[in-house]
């Protein structure tokens, strides 16, 4: 069923508190000039990176520009990183700056086109605990449609699998607004995937 491809409430893809504490002590290591772990940094982190801002941006093509610019900012940026947030959330608040300015950036020169191109976008966002490819590219498609305050909330705690809090701390709104539009995303989902069932049902019974 293609329900199934969407996550239970709270059943997030969440790294482990002690995954979280490695990925920072790697970036502090990092401002330090430890080259090992700036490699060890970049590689925990860029999957989640591709995957936020190819759901943020809406244009699943430039997920690898926006990704590499992340990075680029990021690294550029760590002697001002002090640990105080985990560098998970810290890196996502860069991703999110470099999508907003690509959007600024875009709105001075005219548009190449306004179709997405979603079969890239499941290459770059593909979630790897969805049970098929199919029900993989159904949930993606879907998500495009929703607005993108719900997307985003739904996309960071439930298949980044942030926690509320941070999630409400990146997004710079409060953790009861981030549950809302979650909850909103979800019964959304939910109610779509339903009807493309449905719809599906008649084909596989004939």
């Amino acid at each position: 069923m293609i329900s199934s491809a969407l996550p239970a409430d709270g059943d997030a893809t969440a790294r482990t508190p002690s995954a979280d504490e490695s990925i920072t002590s790697w970036a502090l290591a990092a401002r330090a000039g430890d080259a090992d772990a700036v490699e060890r940094f970049v590689r925990a982190l860029h999957r989640d990176v591709l995957r936020y801002v190819a759901h943020l941006c809406g244009d699943p093509q430039s997920a690898d520009d926006l990704a590499q610019d992340t990075f680029l900012r990021a690294l550029g940026s760590l002697h001002r990183f002090e640990g105080r947030s985990s560098a998970r959330v810290w890196l996502l608040s860069i991703a999110r700056r470099a999508v907003i300015d690509s959007y600024r950036y875009a709105a001075a020169r005219p548009r190449l086109h306004d179709v997405p191109d979603w079969q890239l976008a499941v290459e770059l966002a593909q979630p790897g605990d969805l049970p098929g490819f199919d029900e993989g590219v159904a949930l993606l498609e879907l998500l495009a449609g929703l607005p993108r305050e719900r997307r985003e909330a739904f996309v960071l705690t439930q298949m980044l699998g942030l926690p509320y809090a941070e999630a409400a701390e990146l997004s710079d709104c409060p953790v009861g607004t981030v549950r809302s539009r979650v909850a909103r995303a979800r019964a959304t989902l939910m109610e779509l995937l339903t009807e493309a069932e449905d719809q599906a049902a008649p084909v596989l019974a004939a």
